[in-house]
């Protein structure tokens, strides 16, 4: 009995063929592709001719169907290709003739068995995927305002209660729930392919997305603040995990250009991207948070430093993601349009690195005062060191209290205070002029001047 197949080449008739000898060999083969695409392409009327000549010439395997509605199309062609050879492909067919607003729709399919040795689409080089895939991507990624504010503002209260605990775990938690790579990527992605409006989505997203973190860290500090959940005297910048982000250097701008680029990766190959979305929101919620509880507590330094790291950081992610899409090939379809394209890539990336040296010449002043307040307090500690072992003082031991020298005061060009606990035997006597000369000991080994304070304890040590 006769078995009956669609033409591949045109669907408008059926042909008798022998059970098993004619079938195409890849409704046969146990031969699989996985994470393949099936395009679908709505034929206008017209243009069928020129499409299957196109499909004929790349080398691709397809099928067309009849369309038999009232629609505009007069046909369907159904082409198998990986992921790779998308955009390629659509742009062969654009080339060809096929009008800009033709309807393609691609599906993601997960396995094709096929018989073939080789895929005609392994001639194209890359493992991206196509603009028009890319582009859905990331306005999937790019949520609903409602939805990207609500999850914003849970993250950053779970991030505030973090750094206020000085808790790593309950702050790298609250990165799981920020939707912020999302809105970076949109921006990107939006320039690269000639999206006006998603790439203002995306400008407008991040914008109300951290106004809203440092809103809420303020609003969360000022409610917390001299409450039992705090303690008495409670200082926000001692809380190692706020001066971690109040003391940012120059070597912050590597997180923040590692996770653009690992967000680009994981957009156009489809992988890790919770991951990847944790990453870029560390380099953001932490340090726009630490900048709102800086306004809650009243420090201007707080404020300056975090509020600095978090527009660096966002910046380096925003032009990292722009340039690495743009290296990678994705590229508007139309002539006019990539021209308004490349003046669009171009000026966004002069103004977003003139603000990034700006905004590095205050990461490099951070860098360069937080180096001198630890060189002043190790050289305190080191000589203090040597002050006990060394006989002229006798059975003196010394030990450093505090040294009172912030990053402010380093530009303020205040002398740092340093409190020194001298312990003595009891009744040893010491001369008048003795806290002089351990200034002097400690100026000449910071070579800084100093203002320093004795405290004398008489001790005794057993054995």
């Amino acid at each position: 009995m006769d078995r009956f197949w669609p033409n591949l080449v045109d669907g408008s008739v059926l042909r008798p063929i022998s059970p098993l000898d004619s079938v195409p060999s890849y409704f046969l083969s146990g031969r699989c592709a996985v994470g393949m695409r099936l395009v679908q392409l709505y034929v206008p009327h017209g243009e069928r001719d020129s499409i299957v000549a196109t499909l004929d010439a790349e080398g691709v395997d397809f099928g067309i169907t009849e369309e038999t509605g009232d629609g505009n199309f007069e046909a369907i062609a159904s082409i198998p290709v990986a992921p790779k050879a998308v955009d390629p492909l659509l742009s062969r067919l654009r080339s060809a003739g096929l009008h800009r607003d033709s309807y393609v729709v691609v599906l993601a399919a997960e396995t094709i068995v096929a018989g073939r040795e080789a895929d005609p689409a392994d001639r194209f080089e890359g493992a991206r995927i196509s603009r028009d895939e890319l582009r859905a991507r990331a306005e999937e990624l790019a949520p609903a305002l409602s939805t990207f504010l609500a999850l914003l503002v849970l993250s950053t209260v779970i991030a505030t209660a973090g750094l206020l605990t000085n808790s790593a775990a309950t702050i790298i938690g609250a990165m799981v729930v920020a939707p912020l790579m999302g809105p970076a990527l949109a921006a990107s992605v939006g320039v690269v392919v000639d999206d006006q409006a998603l790439a203002s989505r995306g400008v407008v997203l991040q914008g109300l997305g951290l106004v809203a973190a440092v809103a809420t860290a303020a609003l969360v500090g000022w409610l917390l603040r001299g409450t039992v959940l705090l303690p008495p005297g409670f200082d926000v910048t001692g809380v190692p995990e706020v001066r971690e982000r109040i003391t940012p250097t120059v070597l912050s701008l590597f997180l923040a250009l590692g996770s653009g680029a690992a967000a680009v990766v994981s957009l156009t190959r489809n992988v890790g991207s919770v991951l990847v979305g944790v990453a870029i929101a560390v380099a953001l919620v932490p340090p726009a948070a630490t900048a709102g509880l800086g306004i809650a507590w009243g420090h201007p330094t707080v404020i300056l430093t975090a509020g600095t790291l978090v527009l660096v950081n966002l910046l380096a992610i925003n032009l990292t993601a722009l340039l690495l899409l743009w290296f990678s090939g994705y590229r508007p379809h139309g002539p006019t349009d990539l021209g308004r394209t490349v003046r669009t890539v171009l000026s966004r990336t002069v103004v977003i690195l003139v603000a990034i040296s700006l905004l590095t010449v205050v990461l490099a002043g951070v860098s360069y005062g937080t180096y001198q307040v630890s060189a002043v307090e190790h050289d305190v500690d080191e000589e203090l060191a040597a002050m006990s072992e060394d006989g002229a003082f006798d059975e003196l031991r010394f030990h450093e209290v505090e040294v009172a020298y912030e990053l402010h005061d380093v530009y303020a060009d205040r002398d740092p205070a340093v409190t020194v606990l001298v312990e003595r035997p009891p009744g040893e006597e010491v001369p008048s002029d003795f806290a002089d000369a351990v200034r002097e000991r400690l100026e000449a080994a910071t070579g800084t001047e100093l203002s320093v304070a004795v405290e004398l304890v008489d001790t005794q040590r057993s054995g």
